[in-house]
């Protein structure tokens, strides 16, 4: 049987990568660090994945697994050695505690007899995240072992099937269990492998690649984050919920179009194929049995609003092909008034300078901080769309 090595025992690990490499034929073994968990996996040997449709759900139970202590470095090195194919869902906060064992993984492979190439599949919502992680293993080899990456495929891949925090409720019994939505496309860099590209049901392998890294971050996750920062404001604490307020779904909606927009006259893609994907990811966000909360999907401000994640890099890029961003400016001004437990408050100013890299004598800035100060004031997101509008029709009349 084919062996992989899914690094990342968490929601998109077991929920999303393992199941599909599991229904490929491969024996899926997780690396983690949470002892809890690893013992789970190895007691029992199978977990199931519950992907909720309509008020129902089907249940995938998927086996063949074995979990590996990430603090085991022979052991884990060894799992890299002999695997048929590897992948990462750790976060990027996370992915530098990675590099080492990868290191060793690939030194050993192409030291002890395995000469197959290897390739790594990097689930991680990062642009460049393929020469990221490329360029911090190589920092830990010797000129002789660098030449072993020519073997080994850094494949970038969009994810974007969404898997909320697991609730209790959603373990139903067993705490192995992961809830998912139905969407299961994988997009993956179909330049970046070195090996065969496996046979993988609903793997998209795609080239130029950036179209789908940037339509996930810029479009799908700029969405989703806007469904957060508006909701909070309007008192929401779900994503559904906040989709649900007509007022959240106009402005979330024409974000998107805006950035789809911007993608199309960047990449010379349809927009209307795009304009689809924007309609069903609005329709996928009022998904209830997912229950996902705007304090997740909002948090991490710091990088959520960094100059390439999804609310100013969505903003940069409308800039860039001469596409309006009034309603993405919207979204940003409500994101500057999101609070979530455990992060430290900053001001607007500190956010769009400090953090998003605005010069305050930026036009955009400008806006955006008059929308904000609208919500800080207290007015209602209509009295805001009515503003926008105001705005776009001053804007044709000159």
């Amino acid at each position: 049987m084919k062996k992989a090595v899914m690094y990342g025992g968490g929601n998109i690990g077991r929920g999303f990568i393992g199941q599909l490499m599991f229904q490929a034929g491969y024996a899926v073994s997780f690396v983690d660090v949470n002892q809890e968990l690893l013992s789970m996996l190895n007691t029992k040997k199978e977990y199931p994945v519950r992907i909720l449709k309509g008020e129902g759900y089907d249940e995938v139970m998927v086996q063949n697994i074995s979990g590996i202590d990430g603090n085991d470095l022979d052991a884990v090195a060894n799992a890299i050695a002999e695997a048929d194919l590897c992948a990462t869902a750790v976060g990027v906060n996370v992915l530098k505690f990675v590099v080492k064992p990868f290191k060793e993984g690939i030194v050993r492979r192409f030291t002890t007899g395995n000469k197959q190439p290897l390739d790594i599949i990097i689930c991680e919502n990062l642009i460049g995240a393929d020469e990221f992680l490329k360029g911090m293993i190589s920092d830990l080899m010797t000129e002789e072992e660098r030449a072993f990456l020519d073997k080994v495929g850094f494949v970038e891949a969009s994810i974007g099937r969404m898997v909320p925090i697991q609730t209790d409720a959603m373990k139903d019994g067993n705490p192995l269990r992961v809830c998912v939505e139905r969407y299961d496309r994988l997009p993956v860099d179909k330049n970046a492998f070195r090996g065969e590209i496996p046979a993988i049901e609903n793997l998209v392998p795609f080239a130029p690649f950036s179209y789908y890294i940037e339509r996930k971050l810029f479009v799908h996750n700029m969405g989703h984050a806007s469904t957060a920062y508006l909701g909070q404001y309007s008192g929401k604490e779900t994503i559904w919920e906040a989709i649900g307020i007509p007022e959240v779904e106009l402005i979330v909606l024409r974000a998107m179009q805006e950035s789809a927009l911007a993608m199309s006259k960047k990449y010379g893609v349809e927009f209307q194929g795009l304009n689809n994907h924007v309609e069903n990811l609005v329709y996928r966000f009022s998904n209830k049995q997912l229950g996902d909360t705007a304090a997740r999907v909002g948090g991490d401000i710091k990088r959520k609003l960094s100059p390439n994640d999804r609310m100013i890099g969505a903003l940069n890029l409308c800039r860039e092909q001469g596409v309006a961003t009034d309603f993405i400016e919207a979204a940003i001004a409500a994101s500057l008034l999101f609070r979530r437990e455990g992060e430290e408050p900053m001001t607007p100013e500190v956010i769009l300078t400090e953090v998003a890299g605005l010069a305050k004598d930026d036009a955009v800035y400008e806006s955006i901080m008059a929308n904000y100060e609208m919500l800080k004031a207290g007015k209602s997101l209509s009295e805001l769309l009515k503003t926008i509008k105001e705005k776009q029709n001053q804007a044709v009349i000159v």
